[in-house]
């Protein structure tokens, strides 16, 4: 899954949890976003691991982990849950936190509710889920038809995707991608197509956007008037929607304690994929300057 990390999985708290480990240092979790698995930092981890222990996990729903049959289940505290469970059994009561598109909404709802457990953040091409719903752009709903088309009941979306899901996935990615799939890695890729091919990953995906609509965005309510404390970076895609859309560091500023680390990197929503090199430096960089 990733070069030189080992893979293990483990039923943690009643739910199964699978995650890739390598390198020695401060420790470092990783999360993924949609379409994809822990496989998204094969290029990402082992440059990190050199001065960190690196921890990648499955989310909930995606990959090798947890697929709940409720909604409720798959919201982004339940994401959020499982991986602080697995840092607790890793024995790493307090780390760095790296998330991309789902995974970056899964660590901010992390940072409001274990904040003692977050020692950095670092949000990858998102704004906030409620300010996005609540004050949703028609461009944006354009751009992001798949949360819409997701969150529609079981099993209307399902048997849509599972029709031809590597035809389905491919296009939200290339839609998101300014040069399309240009640039991915095959073997990824290869990663990716063998998830989310199995019927039991595509209800879990749809359940995650499910929740979004039905159960995140009422917590994310409950919390606006919250901030995160720890040190936060905000990465986006410079040719991306949501640097098109949002100047994307503003719309974080409320979000936390001081005012976070901007940084614009080349290519769209998808720069982990595509641009690895300069996003490992950048999220390396940003880890070096807040140890602990």
């Amino acid at each position: 899954m990733i070069p030189g990390f080992p893979d293990h999985a483990d039923i943690l708290d009643g739910a199964r949890v699978a995650w890739s480990e390598g390198g020695a240092g401060p420790p470092v979790l990783l999360l993924h976003g949609f379409p994809q698995t822990r496989a998204l930092w094969a290029r990402i981890g082992p440059e990190l691991a050199r001065n960190h222990r690196v921890i990648a996990a499955d989310l909930r729903g995606y990959g090798e982990s947890e697929k709940p049959a409720g909604v409720e289940d798959a919201s982004f505290r339940a994401m959020g849950r499982d991986v602080l469970n697995l840092m607790t059994r890793l024995g790493h009561e307090r780390f760095h936190l790296i998330g991309h598109d789902r995974g970056a909404r899964t660590a901010h709802r992390m940072v409001l509710d274990a904040p003692e457990r977050i020692a950095t953040v670092q949000l990858m091409d998102i704004i906030p889920t409620h300010l996005l719903l609540s004050e949703l752009r028609r461009d944006t709903a354009r751009a992001y038809f798949h949360w819409f088309l997701l969150s529609q009941p079981e099993p209307f979306p399902e048997r849509l995707i599972g029709a031809d899901p590597d035809f389905f996935f491919e296009t939200c990615m290339a839609g998101l991608a300014p040069t399309a799939l240009d640039g991915f890695d095959a073997g990824q890729m290869d990663a990716y197509r063998t998830a989310w091919r199995r019927p039991e990953v595509i209800r879990g995906i749809c359940n995650d956007y499910r929740a979004a609509i039905y159960v995140d965005v009422a917590l994310d309510a409950a919390d606006l008037g919250r901030r995160m404390t720890c040190p936060v970076h905000v990465l986006w895609g410079a040719d991306g929607v949501m640097g098109d859309q949002y100047d994307v560091p503003a719309t974080w500023a409320d979000r936390c304690a001081a005012p976070p680390r901007a940084t614009p990197l080349p290519g769209g929503h998808f720069f982990p994929d595509t641009a690895p090199q300069e996003t490992a430096a950048a999220l390396a960089g940003f880890l070096a300057d807040h140890p602990f």
